[in-house]
């Protein structure tokens, strides 16, 4: 298995440890990528605001994707979401396709929709599967209860983003399961994290926050988990800034948490890149 690895802008420059635990595991689980230094904004930021040029600028990502002949692997569900959006308005509108290749021929590129795009972890789920993930813990988790926040753009519009059932999703938790830790149910799981309203309405985007991290204290967490750099962001630096008189919920992506059942380092999963201190997870894993 070889995809082309799309990092979007946030993760190298305010989540590495998420690219670090990410590559750590894979290479364990015997997934290749391949890194694209063309590669840019997915187009985000301004899919809101310029319709035209958030294709465009989706679109080229994807062509180099395509350029390299492989399938592209996506760590940010909002990256994610944007790549998918596109490709789907690209398919629904082939007069918007031929208008962004007649663009992209300037730099000699060309979309044919031939790549697929797969979060991280769809990659995990699908391509790996949950049973050879086991294989690989060798330090299972015990007693571990994790609160899994799945991120609105890889569940919505489901049409679009074909992640898993919007409503009732079950592949984050059987990952999570993978791991010997117990995935809890949570009244407030599917909710927005908060972080797409800060710096815009800030008293909202933290009401948001701190409303799911009171619920999943309730619901007996230990710690959050979470597959996306905006929603890591919003829980690990964001809540290290509260002022709040109730105890942090430590939240970390993903990989981290697998890759310590599977026994990788501390270090090469960047666990001490994290504003809130998750080192006492290890207390969990079983010797």
């Amino acid at each position: 298995m070889k995809y082309a690895l799309f990092l979007g802008c946030n993760i190298p420059v305010r989540v590495p440890q998420y690219e670090l635990s990410a590559r750590a595991v894979l290479d364990r689980l015997g997934v290749e990528v391949a890194d694209n230094p063309e590669f840019k904004c997915c187009g985000n930021p301004i899919r809101n605001t310029d319709y035209k040029t958030f294709v465009l600028m989706a679109a080229r990502n994807l062509a180099l994707a395509e350029q390299q002949g492989l399938d592209m692997m996506v760590l940010c569900m909002c990256c994610f979401g944007s790549l998918k959006k596109a490709a789907y308005l690209m398919k629904q509108f082939p007069g918007l396709q031929d208008e962004v290749n007649e663009t992209l021929a300037r730099e000699g590129l060309t979309y044919a929709g031939t790549a697929t795009i797969k979060h991280f972890l769809s990659v995990l789920y699908h391509d790996v599967g949950v049973e050879a993930i086991k294989e690989k813990v060798s330090r299972p988790f015990k007693g571990l209860k994790i609160a899994t926040h799945y991120g609105c753009h890889g569940l919505r519009p489901s049409d679009v983003t074909e992640f898993d059932n919007p409503v009732a999703p079950v592949l984050f938790d059987e990952l999570v399961s993978s791991t010997g830790a117990r995935s809890i149910d949570w009244p407030l799981k599917l909710e927005c994290c908060g972080a797409p309203l800060l710096g815009i309405n800030d008293r909202l985007s933290l009401d948001l926050t701190e409303k799911k991290l009171a619920d999943g204290r309730r619901a007996g967490a230990d710690y959050l988990c979470v597959a996306c750099p905006y929603c890591q962001m919003q829980f690990d630096r964001v809540q290290e800034m509260l002022k709040s008189p109730n105890p942090h919920l430590a939240s970390m992506v993903f990989p981290q948490l697998l890759g310590l059942a599977m026994d990788i380092d501390g270090e090469a999963l960047g666990m001490n890149m994290n504003m809130l201190d998750i080192n006492s997870i290890k207390s969990f894993l079983e010797y």
